[in-house]
């Protein structure tokens, strides 16, 4: 029995995985670039980001990375208040709640963002803790994770990382825990099967692999 689960936010939580489409498909066709589909973004979307971006055909020497980031940013975080959570989200945080397992957000998003999304949604406080990191590029969770596992006596082998990208199994294997994808977010169930990780529909099925 697991007695502490981390769970990534987008994608895991909240169903952002039209928006993010989008809002690429914004840049793509202001640089004259082919927009993509849902099929083809969740074959190209990966961490780190600034990769993603080139994979899906944007080009750098036409606007930067960063510019890029901050116009994301800007666009994104109000819209992803009104994207929703996936169904049963908040009954399936309960149950585990319920049978004494601690539950926490782990999230590439910046902190203070992280907490704007979960207050509006009204689910901060289902959670033992709401971790997010400190700046706007989703660098990696593993410091943020390593650091509050060791601050708060979390054993790595009583532990899970549930999350929708390949980028949380190295997240998960770089702290030591298992971990879980759900094929609802943004990557393709066929890409994340390459992980050796179970997968599962989406964070409400975890009942199934406990």
């Amino acid at each position: 029995m697991y007695k502490d689960i981390f769970l990534d936010f987008n994608g895991t939580i909240i169903d952002d995985l039209d928006l993010c489409v989008e809002l690429l498909n914004v840049f793509l066709k202001e640089q004259g670039k082919k927009e993509l589909s849902v099929d083809e973004y969740k074959h190209v979307f990966k961490f780190p980001i600034k990769q993603y971006y080139i994979d899906a055909g944007i080009d750098f020497n036409i606007e930067s990375y960063e510019s890029l980031a901050i116009r994301f940013i800007k666009e994104y975080q109000p819209r992803s208040m009104h994207c929703g959570l996936f169904p049963h989200l908040v009954d399936t945080v309960k149950k585990l709640k319920e049978m004494g397992i601690r539950v926490y957000i782990l999230s590439a998003s910046e902190q203070n963002n992280l907490l704007e999304q979960t207050n509006t949604y009204g689910i901060t406080q289902y959670f033992d803790a709401v971790l997010g990191i400190n700046n706007i590029h989703a660098a990696s969770k593993v410091d943020r994770a390593i650091n509050f596992m060791k601050d708060n006596g979390i054993n790595p082998k009583e532990t899970l990382f549930v999350g929708d990208t390949l980028h949380d199994k190295e997240v998960a294997d770089a702290i030591g825990v298992n971990c879980v994808l759900v094929s609802c977010g943004h990557q393709a169930e066929d890409i994340l099967e390459k992980s050796g990780c179970k997968v599962i529909p989406s964070v409400s099925d975890i009942f199934t692999i406990l």
